[in-house]
Parts: C-alpha cells; sequence; structure tokens
C-alpha cells in the first residue's frame, strides 16, 4: 500500500475556468503547503464539471460527479473551499454537499460508512461576514457523512467590511490567516496519518 498521504481540494467557486478566483488562490497556496509536507494533492474547480442535481452516488447521463467521487473516495484529505455570498456558502458547494449525501447509505467491507477514516477541512473567502457561520455548516455536513474534522481545522478569510477586495487582491497573504491555514492542514496530516494506521473500528 502506498503511504503517501494524498488530498483533494474541491473549490466552489461561480466563476468556470480561467477566470480568476480567490478562492481558487487560497486552494493553490493549500496544494503547495500540502505538498511541502510530502501530501499529493489535486484541485478541483467543480464548477467546471456538470454535477447534476441529486443525492445518489450517480444521476444518469451526462454527470460528472461519479468520476469525482472516485476522487474523494482514494483522498486522504479532504478540503472543501467555498466564496461567500450573502453570508452564505455558494451553490456549487451546496451541490457537492448534496452529492455526498449518497455516501450515507455507503459502506466499506467492514461495514463502516466509506468516508471513515478520512479527514476533511474547511475553507472561506469572501468580502463580507459569514464565514463561522459556512464553517459550522460544512462541518456538520461533512462530519455526518463520515470525515473527521481536525482541531481548528478550517482557514478563512474574510475582507473589511462594506469594501470591495479580494482574497486575491492581496499584495501578501495575511499573517493569520497563514498561521490558521498552517495549523489546520498540519493537523489535517496529523490525523489522517494516524486513521491511516489505526482506523475507527466497525460496530455494526
Amino acid at each position: 500500500m502506498d503511504t503517501k498521504l494524498s488530498a483533494l481540494t474541491i473549490n466552489c467557486t461561480l466563476k468556470p475556468s480561467p477566470a480568476a478566483s480567490s478562492t481558487d488562490v487560497m486552494g493553490d497556496q493549500i496544494a503547495t503547503f500540502l505538498a511541502e509536507q510530502d501530501v499529493e494533492c489535486v484541485n478541483v474547480r467543480a464548477v467546471d464539471h456538470v454535477l447534476l442535481p441529486g443525492v445518489e452516488k450517480d444521476m444518469g447521463d451526462g454527470d460528472a460527479w461519479p468520476a469525482l467521487r472516485e476522487k474523494v473516495l482514494s483522498a486522504d484529505i479532504f478540503v472543501l473551499l467555498t466564496p461567500t455570498w450573502l453570508g452564505q456558502h455558494s451553490s456549487v458547494a451546496q451541490r457537492v454537499l448534496e452529492r455526498l449525501d449518497a455516501e450515507l447509505g455507503e459502506t466499506d467491507d467492514k461495514g463502516r460508512p466509506v468516508l471513515f477514516d478520512k479527514v476533511a477541512v474547511a475553507g472561506v473567502v469572501g468580502n463580507e461576514d459569514g464565514a463561522h457561520h459556512i464553517v459550522g455548516v460544512f462541518y456538520q455536513a461533512l462530519n455526518d457523512v463520515g470525515f473527521t474534522v481536525p482541531a481548528q481545522g478550517c482557514v478563512y478569510w474574510n475582507g473589511e467590511a462594506m469594501h470591495t477586495t479580494d482574497y486575491k487582491d492581496l499584495d501578501q497573504t495575511p499573517s493569520a490567516v497563514t498561521a490558521s491555514m498552517t495549523a489546520a492542514l498540519t493537523n489535517a496530516i496529523h490525523l489522517a496519518t494516524l486513521l491511516r494506521g489505526d482506523g475507527y473500528p466497525a460496530t455494526a
């Protein structure tokens, strides 16, 4: 078995590639940090894929979620990133959460939920308030389907109220964001390593 940890970030910006995206900037920073810790990371911009509405693993012809789902299942660390709109996570992020709902009924060969032993981190950017609310929604939803959230397992940036500066416009990353990113990802790697070596027991 490959001992190197792997990670997947799903960027839930509303902007298709190649449009500039603050969420994409944060995703690249996270991927860089993980690579420096010898964790292989794949970045996906969800809006570039056709994710059909629904709560099944495969919603039929044209649905790109099954291929993305395989990436989720193969990663030790899952990072869900969203911009903030009207104080809420994006509709794209909601679609991803809805598709993950299918995993509530999926089990592994030990009878455990398939997302057990996997770690989730939340990332939020926006030039308005809402990060704490969004992180809370992500934590509950991701834990509900089986992910484990590490201590201080989020990174976010909120711009000054009533201003229009975006995260991608900053000349340098604020020290508080760098510190929280370091803590969240370091803890995620630590937890993923532990779960890789000694996963949750089967209870059924």
